[in-house]
Order: structure tokens, then C-alpha cells, then sequence
């Protein structure tokens, strides 16, 4: 039985206790077994809420309780590394929400902690670990769409006015909350970029309300990405090939892909792929993390250390463009 906490008590917290629940009463081997906040009262609300076995009014008290096997960091971007840190001097494993840092220098750092105190830490972005991504991959190595000329992806929310985004202190904007997204979709399709190219407009705190992200890889390639924080969008995902294109009802969480074919000048659906049920989405990660404790490895072959810290070299060149700077940077 792998016992879970969770380190923090916001919004995605509660996501991930209802889907460790879902995956207990469908007899998988985790449980819900803490949560902890900087508030007691607040810890011991989400506990009763979620049916947590225990509430800690401290991160650092969950942290030393020694039946304690994966901690689940959910506070803000900017308190990842603070947190994810903490969690490896206690010798706790680490599963950390996205983004994993807030820039590429406190990912650098905490990653080499890990792989030193030999820990498994990896980065909860759940569309790395979700069948869709292995469904697309097959489909283009399939040569279905013949060879891939291109990619484009958006994601965004009306979601501006939250603290956790607003606030540059807190690693706030829409890149290192949806960016993030669309920048790992062109990566699972098309691997390391040759050049990146971002432009935005910033909000009054400084932080971006909206980029335009252009990627260019080997063999005259493009991907065009846009997130923002000031709208709702389509949220889908396209990527283009010779003989037709693929299209990713939702790159955030695919329900359904879709495989188009030309005829001439027009366009025909070949067939649509539906994407597995899901409990929630997050328990994809969640038995990641089981498989690699299991097998007493320090990173997770879904999401290794590698292309966390790609990403966040990419992100840290998007920001310089756009001028978006962290007091921590």
C-alpha cells in the first residue's frame, strides 16, 4: 500500500485526494493518508472533506512521519523548489506540480538533490502520463498523416485574477500555468526546438497575460503556440503532416483524436479515436509514481528529469523575451 500526503490544501489538492479515493474504492493500492498546511484548522477541514487519515498544522510535522511513502506538492509555482527541497531532506518521495520550479536554476538544483540522496522525484504534468499521449505517438509513427510539417496548440483560461497568477512573487502568468501545456504537447510530437521565438503582453504587475510562442526544429518545422489567461480558448491541438493532420480535441486533457485525410480541397474525418475513461485524469501519474517506487527508481520514464528541465530552460527563454522577471530569478 503506497500512503500518500499531500503538502498544501488549495484547489488542485483537492483534485488529487478525490482521485487517490476513486483509486482505493477501484481496489488500486494507495491511500490518502495526510494532509498538511501551514493552517491546522484549514488541514483538518480538507481532511474531513476528503477523508485524509491525518491533518498536520506544518509541512515539516507530515514530513517526519515515517509510514509517509509520496508527497504530493501542491502549493504555488514559486514555492515548489522550497517545498520539493523539504520534502527530500525528510527522504520523502516527490511527485510536484506543474510548473516544477519557478525558473530552470531552482530545477537544476533540486534535481541534482534527488539524484544525489538516490529519491524519486517527478513532475506532475498528467498529460505526459495519460494514454492519449502514446495513442498520438502511435498514430504518427503510424505515417497515417505521412511526415509531420508542423504543430499548433492554445490553451487558456479566464483565470487573470487569481493571486497565484497575477503575482509575480508567487511565479505568477499564463506560461508557467498553461504555457507549460502547450510547450510539453510540442515536445511529446516533436522533441527539442532549434530556435525559440515569444512575444506577449504583460499584465500591470508584470507578469504575461497572453504569449505567442514560435518553436523551429530540424527539418523546417514549426510549431506555433498561444496561452492566455484572459480568455477561454478551443484548447485544441493540431499537428499537420503530408498526407493529412491529426487533431487533439484537448491538449490539457484529450477526450477524443481525431485523424483528417485530404481529397483535393477538401477535408474528410478518416476515423476518431476516443481516449480511455478516466477516474479523473490525475491517476495516471499517481501509478507512475507506484510502478517507479516499486522498481526503486529516481524519476519516472514519462516525465524524466531530463525534460523537466528542458522545459524550464524554454520557459526561462520565453520570459527574457517577453521581459517577465521573479524576485527569485
Amino acid at each position: 500500500m503506497m500512503r500518500l500526503g499531500i503538502l498544501g490544501a488549495g484547489g488542485i489538492a483537492h483534485a488529487m485526494a478525490a482521485t487517490v479515493q476513486a483509486m482505493r474504492r477501484n481496489g488500486e493500492q494507495v491511500e490518502l493518508y495526510a494532509v498538511a498546511s501551514r493552517d491546522l484548522k484549514k488541514a483538518e477541514a480538507f481532511a474531513a472533506m476528503e477523508g485524509a487519515g491525518l491533518a498536520f498544522g506544518s509541512y515539516e510535522q507530515m514530513l517526519e512521519d515515517k509510514n509517509l511513502d509520496l508527497v504530493y506538492v501542491a502549493t504555488p509555482h514559486s514555492h515548489h523548489a522550497e517545498h520539493v527541497k523539504m520534502c527530500l531532506e525528510h527522504g520523502k518521495a516527490v511527485l510536484c506540480e506543474k510548473a516544477f520550479t519557478g525558473n530552470a536554476a531552482q530545477a537544476e538544483e533540486v534535481l541534482k538533490e534527488a539524484e544525489e540522496k538516490n529519491i524519486l522525484v517527478t513532475e506532475a504534468i498528467w498529460t505526459r502520463y495519460m494514454p492519449a499521449r502514446e495513442m498520438i505517438s502511435d498514430l504518427i509513427r503510424s505515417g497515417e498523416i505521412g511526415e509531420v510539417t508542423g504543430l499548433r496548440a492554445n490553451l487558456g483560461y479566464r483565470v487573470g485574477d487569481l493571486d497565484r497568477l497575477k503575482l509575480p512573487e508567487l511565479a505568477g502568468g499564463a506560461l508557467l500555468d498553461m504555457g507549460v501545456y502547450c510547450l510539453n504537447f510540442a515536445a511529446m510530437v516533436l522533441g527539442e526546438p532549434e530556435r525559440v521565438c515569444a512575444t506577449g503582453v504583460l499584465t500591470g504587475t508584470g507578469v504575461d497575460l497572453s504569449d505567442t510562442i514560435s518553436l523551429i526544429y530540424p527539418g523546417k518545422i514549426t510549431a506555433d503556440l498561444y496561452t492566455t489567461m484572459a480568455a477561454n480558448t478551443d484548447r485544441i491541438g493540431v499537428v499537420y503532416g503530408t498526407e493529412g493532420y491529426l487533431q487533439v480535441d484537448n491538449i490539457n486533457n484529450p477526450g477524443r483524436v481525431e485523424v483528417w485525410r485530404p481529397d483535393r480541397n477538401r477535408l474528410f474525418p478518416e476515423r476518431i479515436v476516443p481516449v480511455p475513461q478516466q477516474l479523473t485524469g490525475y491517476e495516471y501519474e499517481v501509478r507512475a509514481c507506484m510502478r517507479a517506487l516499486e522498481k526503486g527508481q529516481i524519476e519516472c520514464p514519462e516525465m524524466p528529469h531530463s525534460e523537466t528541465l528542458r522545459i524550464m530552460r524554454e520557459m526561462d527563454t520565453i520570459r527574457g523575451q517577453m521581459n517577465v522577471k521573479y524576485p527569485f530569478d
